[in-house]
């Protein structure tokens, strides 16, 4: 029987919290056409990642966009899907801490620097359900900085 060493343990965990977002982001999006008639069916998220040297993690702080065309009526120069509505993503598995103050000023800035309509955080742990957070406006204090989130809500 292969055991894995804690670095091949945190890699599998990373990429299934990985894998498990990507399909929760999916099925929320594809599951709201699903058996209504009458709704036009959603704009469709990319999902992009960043994946590093073998599939393991890579250095950054966002590890998925999600991103899509802003069908919205234009302003000025644009014209309609033109411009982009994209959510930033970080993932966490298994035992990972929560974001420092330092991660999130990151997320923060980031966010702000690409216009991110939304920055979230996707927690996994085996046997248990994927939770989604959302970073909150007021976002200077570690604890209350994220607000937990049904991500049928961001991914609409």
């Amino acid at each position: 029987m292969d055991r894995l060493s804690t670095t091949g343990k945190a890699i599998r965990t990373a990429k299934w919290a990985t894998t498990m977002t990507r399909w929760r982001i999916g099925f929320e999006v594809g599951g709201r056409a699903v058996g209504k008639t009458g709704v036009k069916r959603p704009r469709r998220w990319q999902l992009v990642g960043f994946p590093g040297p073998g599939g393991r993690e890579s250095s950054g702080i966002v590890d998925l966009i999600a991103i899509r065309k802003n069908h919205a009526t234009p302003n000025g120069s644009f014209k309609r899907g033109d411009l982009f509505e994209i959510i930033l993503i970080q993932i966490k598995g298994g035992g990972a801490r929560h974001p420092t103050v330092e991660d999130i000023q990151r997320l923060h800035a980031v966010a702000k620097y690409y216009h991110a309509q939304d920055v979230v955080l996707a927690e996994w742990v085996k046997a248990t359900r994927l939770q989604f957070y959302r970073l909150r406006k007021n976002h200077r204090i570690p604890r209350s900085a994220w607000e937990k989130v049904d991500p049928g809500e961001i991914f609409c």
